[in-house]
């Protein structure tokens, strides 16, 4: 059967683009609320597409307040199984070679905001279970592909959906890594606020505020020293995978405690962060966990900031499932400067099912049978809809070794990849929605 959905996914590869680069063309970045649009227009607009595209497919569709679209192959609204993806996509940010909303194709590879998180794979399930249903595949099962769009900021949309819908009896998000992903690490994100004397903090500001933010290492820092701009460039990369970037922040801090750019407070608060230069693993907070499930603790710092007459570090902390939120915060506690605040400004709990799970079995096999490598269940170190939505797990796109990609600057995903994919993902719909139900 599977050598049949490739031939099939190849044969109608043309048309699933031309519907993929409508919905890549949308700037579905998160902006101010308007009537009937909870996170902007452009997320919304997304929905509309994707309801319009479902709607045209034969398939039951509706948006639910305003925050997430659905597209379902069958008729009950309560019993189904679920795959949730996201329209909405991070910001262009600088330094494409292409345009970032659009669907370009160089090589062997596909480009644009989205390709890989996550409208690429999101609609690669759709047009999967269009084909399926074109095949004349039956299902046992309605599958219902719901579409959020407020995952990057915090996943508001969940809420607002499960609000008036069902959760699903068991499912998946297509907006991680292969395999099946059984466990997602905690999250903590710190505010550490550090007293500096008024007189020395006039010494020192950032330039680029903007430039910094909880999503991905600083790669730039314009700072003002000593009435003199300074800019450093590190390396731009996911905040859960800081160990493929250079952080600009502590590279900063690096190059000013080097050179005793400043004294006093001032001095002793850059030797300070200068110190955490490279340790992505919590040594240096005192936080150096692991287990043998989720493997090393991440630490990445990604912003400074003034306030009043305090230097505010932000630290985005990715903590192994075997650990607790007040483990890290009390070691944290005696490894900062004296007189020092901490400040918990995002918390969320790890989440974990059991690998024996029937249907968690299932999805390990219908990667196993697309690509013949092994489906062994794993951890992961970010954060998906498997949080906010009940008896779903992250499965998928990313294969194993790729890395870093997503919320960079000419963010892709490479065409046998893309279709590996949708081939993945239609042995799995066909996997759990002909299979047993408990």
């Amino acid at each position: 059967m599977e050598n049949k959905f490739r031939s099939v996914i190849t044969s109608q590869e043309p048309d699933f683009l031309q519907m993929l680069q409508k919905m890549m063309q949308v700037q579905s970045v998160k902006s101010n609320p308007s009537d009937n649009a909870p996170f902007g227009k452009g997320p919304k607009q997304a929905l509309e597409l994707v309801v319009k595209v479902g709607r045209s497919y034969g398939f039951k569709t509706g948006i639910i307040n305003d925050a997430a679209a659905y597209v379902q192959w069958g008729d009950d609204d309560d019993h189904y199984i679920g795959i949730f993806g996201h329209l909405d996509v991070v910001p262009a940010g600088t330094n494409w070679s292409m345009p970032p909303f659009d669907l370009t194709k160089r090589g062997d590879r596909f480009y644009g905001r989205g390709i890989l998180d996550n409208k690429g794979p999101s609609m690669a399930c759709l047009y999967g279970m269009k084909l399926l249903k074109d095949m004349g595949v039956t299902m046992d099962h309605t599958i219902r592909l719901v579409f959020g769009s407020d995952e990057e900021n915090g996943s508001a949309d969940m809420s607002k959906y499960l609000a008036e819908e069902s959760a699903p009896m068991y499912g998946f998000t297509p907006d991680c890594k292969y395999p099946a992903v059984y466990g997602e690490r905690g999250i903590v994100n710190y505010a550490i606020k550090t007293p500096i004397n008024k007189d020395e903090l006039k010494q020192f500001k950032i330039l680029n505020p903007e430039a910094q933010s909880s999503d991905h290492v600083p790669d730039s820092v314009k700072a003002l020293i000593n009435q003199k701009e300074m800019m450093i460039n590190g390396k731009r990369s996911p905040s859960n995978a800081p160990e493929m970037g250079e952080n600009a922040l502590t590279l900063l801090a690096k190059e000013l405690d080097d050179n005793q750019s400043f004294k006093g407070q001032l001095g002793d608060y850059f030797h300070w962060l200068a110190s955490l230069h490279g340790e992505h693993y919590g040594i240096g907070l005192g936080v150096e966990f692991a287990d043998e499930d989720s493997g090393r603790l991440i630490m990445t710092p990604y912003k400074l900031e003034i306030q009043s007459d305090s230097l505010v570090l932000f630290i985005a902390i990715r903590y192994p499932v075997s650990v607790t939120e007040d483990q890290v915060t009390k070691g944290i506690q005696k490894h900062v400067l004296p007189k020092s605040t901490i400040e918990i400004v995002r918390s969320m709990p790890g989440v974990m099912h059991s690998k024996d799970q029937f249907w968690i079995k299932q999805l390990s096999v219908a990667y196993e049978q697309a690509t013949g490598l092994d489906g062994t269940p794993v951890t992961t170190t970010g954060a998906t809809y498997a949080r906010e939505v009940p008896n779903i797990i992250a499965f998928g796109p990313s294969f194993p070794g790729q890395k870093g990609i997503a919320h960079k600057q000419d963010e892709y995903m490479d065409e046998q990849d893309l279709l590996a994919n949708m081939e993945i993902y239609m042995n799995a719909m066909v996997a759990l929605g002909q299979g047993k139900d408990d």
